[in-house]
């Protein structure tokens, strides 16, 4: 199965990241969100993305133009009725997956694959939203995706050989390393990740040790790129609140009860980098 055209829904952080590495592999693409400013800074941040590359040399300016002119901004789910694969990258929210996914497979052609970016919901159960359930998947991209390679690609209960082996020959087409893992929350990424994420901000709510100290531990410790602190403040603390409810909720072990502090600080909006305060200042940096 060769795809030819991509729609991403949700413009995003992750989805204009994914939206990018697609057209970069030469495909055209869609880039959905029903919010116009969403959508245009998430071309905004392509085009700052794909000039980065391009003065580190890593592209072509032809490269470059080329892809940013395969990129196509709309506002309506409709817009992916051309479309040989979709990609959802909206909010780690089960219900808004469920209520996109159902348009999605009324909008979509009859054989295109519908797959979710999803960290930790069920892809059984998102399919479950289908009349296709064969051809729904797990497209879960690390961040950021123009950088980082690894794509989880989960198979629901009823996923089929062929979808899986679409996406997964997609993804080495992307440069990723593609790595099927079995429909079960959290996968492997988040059900090791999260609760590392959630033990750190419980020693920081216990006052073990200031933020900067325990993600230079892991950093020179363990040899971790990033401290946790940090990474959770780069994926978003209401990102990583969702997916430890999800665990919490459908592994019904209180090892991922979200540590208090982290439920305080998306309360008052302290979301990470992308307000520019989270368990680190960024100086209004977005």
């Amino acid at each position: 199965m060769t795809i030819e055209q991509v729609a991403v829904v949700g413009a995003g952080t992750m989805g204009n990241g994914i939206a990018h590495v697609c057209a970069l592999a030469g495909m055209e693409v869609v880039l959905v969100d029903s919010a116009p400013g969403a959508l245009d800074r998430g071309v905004a941040t392509i085009a700052r993305n794909l000039e980065r590359q391009r003065s580190k040399g890593r592209i072509s300016a032809v490269e470059r133009d080329g892809a940013l002119g395969r990129v196509e901004p709309a506002t309506g789910l409709e817009r992916v009725s051309r479309a040989g694969l979709v990609v959802e990258a909206v909010p780690e929210i089960a219900g808004l997956k469920y209520e996109i996914f159902e348009q999605l497979d009324r909008f979509a052609p009859p054989g295109a694959i519908l797959a979710s970016n999803t960290s930790s919901i069920s892809i059984t159960a998102i399919a479950a939203r289908t009349g296709r359930p064969g051809k729904v998947i797990g497209m879960h991209f690390m961040n950021p995706v123009p950088v980082m390679k690894l794509v989880e690609v989960i198979r629901g209960l009823r996923t089929d050989d062929a979808t899986t082996e679409a996406v997964m020959t997609l993804s080495r087409a992307l440069g990723k390393v593609p790595v099927e893992v079995r429909d079960f929350p959290g996968f492997v990424s988040n059900r090791i990740l999260a609760p590392m994420i959630n033990e750190a901000v419980f020693a920081l709510m216990e006052g073990v040790a200031e933020a900067e100290a325990i993600d230079t531990v892991m950093k020179l410790g363990m040899n971790h790129p990033m401290g946790p602190l940090a990474l959770a403040d780069l994926i978003g603390l209401d990102t990583c609140l969702n997916i430890l409810e999800v665990l919490h909720r459908e592994l019904g072990d209180d090892r991922y009860r979200p540590c208090p502090l982290l439920r305080q600080y998306v309360a008052a909006g302290w979301l990470g980098r992308k307000t520019g305060r989270g368990f680190h200042d960024y100086d209004g940096v977005r």
